[in-house]
């Protein structure tokens, strides 16, 4: 088993439904402890120990799972049975704990940058813009976008903040949105009004079902490690330390099966696959 992967936990959870409880079980399922305070080196640390712990996964688009954006349901998920997700259920599930421990959250929507500079749909990713009390930031604080930025990003800062993932900007965009650029290269276009979480319902129904949704084309599982990053894509394990990518190939489903559990804590009844969509032509 790697020593670097989250703890597997195969017993039931605590039943507790007060914040307290739930609050003190998800700084368990990240391996944080309750900040003192709520200021920028607090939620520095949240977000980074959420990135390690808890994968950016799409396994239940594949399993035929629902993706529920509430409170409650997010929580069962990525606290009870300890689960990761795509960015709503991710940032979704963090703006909850967060904003239990006192920081001001605010959710954004943005639309990601694909080939050829085209903008995805709107609600096609979500970001959380947090203020906390020590007067920094604001922050834009995003643990569900693969890989991206491992510290906060001063949201209104437009000069270039270097992070160990890379060099990070906002440039102002149309229409009072930003841009955000990872090393030169354009991630997503950012509208700073404020959402909520029940808007993004329309863009997780899309990524779930669509046939031009990227989500649908491949299972994957990913997460951040102490020296780089490790991802399960279909059965290719990719490992990166400090630079260096190795790949390895699996070739059984046991295999498989193994990697999810000891490289991310995922103890799965089942192998997700890609499954064969057939979409009705009149229907896109």
């Amino acid at each position: 088993m790697n020593p670097d992967a989250p703890q597997l936990h195969t017993g039931p959870e605590p039943a507790g439904t007060s914040t307290e409880a739930r609050v003190g079980a998800y700084l368990e399922r990240i391996g944080a402890e309750r900040p003192k305070r709520a200021d920028a080196g607090a939620l520095r640390e949240l977000q980074l120990r959420h990135l390690t712990a808890v994968p950016f996964e799409n396994i239940s688009v594949h399993l035929g799972e629902d993706i529920v954006l509430e409170d409650g349901a997010l929580l069962d998920k990525i606290v009870g049975a300890r689960r990761g997700g795509f960015c709503y259920e991710l940032n979704g599930a963090f703006a909850y704990l967060l904003r239990a421990l006192g920081f001001r959250v605010t959710l954004l929507q943005a639309r990601v940058f694909g080939d050829g500079g085209r903008l995805g749909i709107p609600y096609d990713h979500m970001a959380l813009r947090v203020e906390t009390d020590d007067g920094t930031g604001p922050w834009l604080a995003d643990v569900g976008f693969g890989d991206h930025a491992q510290w906060p990003l001063a949201l209104d800062d437009r000069t270039e903040q270097e992070d160990p993932r890379g060099a990070f900007r906002f440039r102002e965009a149309p229409q009072g949105d930003v841009d955000l650029l990872h090393d030169g290269s354009r991630e997503f276009r950012l509208d700073l009004r404020p959402r909520a979480l029940a808007d993004f319902r329309v863009g997780a129904w899309y990524h779930r079902t669509s046939p031009d949704s990227h989500f649908l084309r491949s299972v994957v599982c990913s997460r951040v490690t102490d020296g780089g990053r490790v991802t399960l894509s279909g059965r290719k394990l990719v490992t990166t330390v400090r630079g260096v990518r190795h790949e390895t190939p699996l070739a059984t489903d046991a295999e498989v099966l193994a990697a999810y559990r000891d490289h991310f804590g995922l103890a799965l009844g089942q192998l997700p696959e890609v499954r064969k969509q057939v979409f009705d032509s009149d229907s896109r």
